[in-house]
């Protein structure tokens, strides 16, 4: 049986063959910018998209983030150390600092995740702006928010005793963790409000 021939160099492909580099696309890709880049409908940018819209509205997705986070520190550290640290001002010093800590490193960053687009959720947060100072600014910020917190539930108190004439040690709202939730999150927006407030009232010219 005959051998086949194998090809002469003249009958090899060219080594350019197989690395045809396309210079035009790699040069369309290279110099594309916004003026000369095709528009692309928002039906595809949702389809290949990370954030796809879903039907929630984007302010209640902010609230639930940062109702649930609040309240989880309240099960399980005003609660949990609850049993082991008997003194309450003590308990509510280390409670402030975890919420500071929690609000830095996990609710802004889940509010940044979920935001609309780029910066979309700036208005949501006392300090939008990821930096290493903030870190120490949520965590006075948490302070200045479980006192507002405390003045609720004191002030709830003070006014059922007034009511029932019951005696001053009597505690008809003690706190768990939804209610605390709910509390923290109406200081928060309340306060966060005042500083988009002034800080559109300072920009005016």
């Amino acid at each position: 049986m005959a051998k086949k021939k194998r090809p002469g160099p003249s009958q090899a492909p060219a080594a350019e063959d197989y690395y045809d580099l396309k210079t035009k696309a790699v040069d369309d890709l290279v110099n594309a910018d916004e003026s000369n880049s095709p528009e692309v409908s928002e039906e595809e940018l949702e389809r290949y998209g990370a954030r796809k819209k879903s039907g929630i509205p984007n302010w209640l997705k902010v609230c639930f983030i940062k109702f649930w986070f609040p309240a989880a520190v309240c099960y399980f550290f005003f609660w949990g150390l609850g049993g082991y640290v008997a003194d309450m001002l003590d308990l509510m010093f280390v409670t402030a600092i975890v919420l500071g800590m929690v609000t830095d490193l996990l609710t802004n960053n889940a509010i940044r995740f979920f935001a609309p687009a780029e910066c979309g959720n700036d208005g949501w947060m006392m300090f939008p702006k990821k930096r290493f100072i903030t870190f120490f600014l949520n965590i006075f910020y948490a302070f200045l928010l479980m006192f507002l917190v405390f003045c609720i539930y004191t002030g709830i108190n003070m006014a059922l005793i007034a009511i029932t004439g019951a005696s001053e040690d009597t505690v008809f709202l003690g706190v768990e963790p939804i209610l605390f939730g709910v509390f923290y999150l109406v200081c928060d927006l309340l306060l966060t409000a005042g500083k988009n407030f002034l800080a559109a009232h300072f920009r005016r010219p």
